[in-house]
């Protein structure tokens, strides 16, 4: 048993909340990434994992020491750096001869390896470069992912997730227009990775609706596919699996469509239609001198 797989017993009440902030919930906090740099790195490298950070702030932990590890061959050190720092995600940097200019994308469950997925930098402008405004920390991006092999393509699927959950942000019960100001676009061609990131822009239209306009502000990423270590099916499937507490209980004769519209079924006791009042009119009258007919 190691250090960190012990229990442990908390001795103030600031370890006991610390404690229970890692305990398992029904809905989970927020998840955090790790950013670590490798036993060699270059500038480009380097430049990338701070701008990706500054996007990711503050659900994120930076790491400026290097560490000798190699995440495909072995992952001990990263599940370990994860346990310590209670992150679900990471992303980690290197550079050498074989591989430039190198990142490695990657989501952890139970703080044990599930998915990683290697992309190679082609083409890098950092968030400095582009002189533009930027957004604050912390502000909650809108996703755009553009390509055909996003749904087609396995790899390209799981790379689509991982993406989602790394810059995806806080779940919020609403937003409002003015907090919409930051769209993180992916675009899937030719066998690169297209990834920019664009401020939004709100300018007068002379009616309620503004009028909109997307300005760059950085950092530009061009991404080719390299490596892949991807979880089993059964696995993944148990990594999403919701508990039985958060799932909807179905509710008697209610349904809805695929537009979210409800539909309601109402039992009622047959009725005699005979007995049925309906509007009298003069033309159906019996005159007296008529006779029944049966």
């Amino acid at each position: 048993m190691t250090e960190l797989d012990r229990v442990v017993k908390p001795k103030t009440k600031r370890a006991k909340r610390f404690l229970q902030n890692r305990e398992p919930k029904l809905i989970e906090n927020v998840k955090t990434a790790m950013i670590v740099k490798g036993g060699n790195t270059n500038e480009t490298v380097t430049q990338a994992l701070k701008d990706i950070y500054a996007l990711k702030k503050p659900y994120a932990v930076m790491y400026k020491k290097k560490n000798i590890t190699r995440p495909f061959e072995d992952q001990t050190s990263l599940e370990f750096f994860s346990k310590k720092s209670d992150c679900s995600l990471f992303l980690f940097g290197s550079h050498n001869k074989k591989r430039p200019n190198n990142l490695v994308f990657g989501s952890l469950f139970d703080y044990h390896t599930l998915d990683m997925i290697e992309l190679g930098i082609e083409k890098f402008v950092s968030l400095h470069s582009i002189k533009n405004s930027k957004c604050p920390e912390g502000t909650k991006p809108m996703l755009i992912f553009a390509g055909d092999v996003f749904e087609t393509d396995g790899d390209y699927r799981r790379l689509k997730s991982l993406f989602i959950d790394f810059f995806r942000g806080p779940t919020v019960p609403s937003v409002r227009l003015a907090g919409l100001e930051h769209v993180i676009h992916f675009t899937a061609l030719d066998g690169k990775i297209f990834m920019r990131s664009y401020k939004v822009l709100l300018k007068k239209s002379g009616c309620r609706t503004p009028r909109i306009e997307l300005e760059e502000m950085g950092p530009s990423l061009d991404f080719v596919l390299r490596r892949t270590h991807l979880a089993s099916d059964d696995l993944y499937k148990r990594a999403l699996k919701q508990p039985k507490a958060l799932k909807p209980k179905k509710k008697k004769n209610i349904s809805k469509d695929t537009f979210g519209t409800t539909y309601g079924r109402i039992h009622m006791q047959k009725q005699d239609l005979s007995k049925l009042k309906t509007r009298k009119m003069k033309g159906l009258k019996r005159r007296r001198g008529e006779k029944k007919f049966r």
